[in-house]
């Protein structure tokens, strides 16, 4: 049976031996984007392979497409191609620690019609943390065809989530710091709040201190409370860049709460049009003009 949402370190480190199991490296640091490669050299899990999220898992950034726009599909599926990805290859994937980066490929891969991928619980902070050892050897993998099968209903548009107001059946939720959410703070982007009706669910909740998920259960009580009634599949998340919303969208494919959709454009996006509308405070209708 493939795995689909997460695994531990003891499973993975069954399995470094299997050749039908591809470990991928995402570590990566948004204020410092060389330090991820850096990190993947000096210590990785033994046989990984590393991906750069803004060079192989983001296309160029226009100033309105968001800071990390979906790449082309077939930019991504020479990218799996050369990371030995093909439709029988089990994928894990993992970052530094809480799973923030190695979620944007998990989502990816989904999104390109490859299920069986998952994320390292607790990324290498956890495969350390349980005595397993590292390796500095840089790896480089056997090339093979990777078969990209686009789900078309996986994402949406600025558009489409701006038809997703009140009345609409469908629950936008942002998965920012609340302060970013209230419009307290922007470091970033252009403008401070959200979009308008959204709700906070910060992508931190469903991680513990020691950036292991929690179990199923309490996510799925978390996350329904969030939904507040919206079928998951009628669920809209979004981020700063689309990044982190794919760890929401991880939290509830484990929560067994399946079909979200990722606005990948997010918030850098949306607040990058000064026509879009912008919503500050808790987000029940506190809204500023800009």
């Amino acid at each position: 049976m493939s795995l689909t949402t997460l695994v531990d370190a003891p499973t993975l480190a069954a399995h470094l031996a299997d050749p039908a199991f591809v470990i991928v490296d995402c570590q990566f640091k948004l204020d410092d984007p060389a330090w991820g490669r850096a990190a993947y050299e000096r210590a990785h899990v033994p046989g990984a392979l590393y991906a750069d999220l803004n060079r192989d898992l983001s296309g160029t950034p226009s100033g309105t497409n968001g800071r990390h726009p979906l790449p082309p599909v077939a930019a991504v599926q020479e990218t799996f191609s050369r990371l030995g990805i093909d439709q029988s290859r089990q994928v894990v994937a993992y970052d530094q620690d809480n799973g923030m980066f190695a979620s944007r490929l998990w989502w990816m891969l989904r999104w390109l019609g490859h299920d069986a991928v998952a994320v390292l619980d607790g990324g290498l902070a956890a495969w350390v943390g349980d005595g397993f050892s590292t390796s500095s050897t840089i790896e480089f993998p056997v090339r093979r065809p990777f078969e990209a099968r686009p789900r078309l209903d996986a994402t949406v548009t600025a558009d489409e989530v701006a038809a997703a107001g009140a009345g609409s059946g469908r629950r936008v939720i942002d998965a920012r710091a609340p302060q970013r959410f209230r419009g307290e703070v922007e470091p970033i982007d252009r403008a401070a709040g959200h979009i308008p009706g959204a709700r906070n669910y910060f992508f931190m909740k469903s991680v513990g201190a020691n950036g292991r998920f929690d179990s199923p259960a309490s996510l799925r009580a978390r996350l329904e409370s969030a939904l507040d009634g919206v079928p998951p599949e009628r669920a809209i998340c979004y981020c700063g860049s689309g990044v982190t919303a794919a760890h929401v969208l991880l939290a509830m494919q484990h929560a067994g709460l399946t079909g979200g959709k990722l606005y990948p454009g997010s918030w850098s996006e949306w607040s990058s049009d000064a026509g879009r509308p912008v919503e500050t405070g808790d987000g029940e209708g506190e809204s500023s003009d800009r």
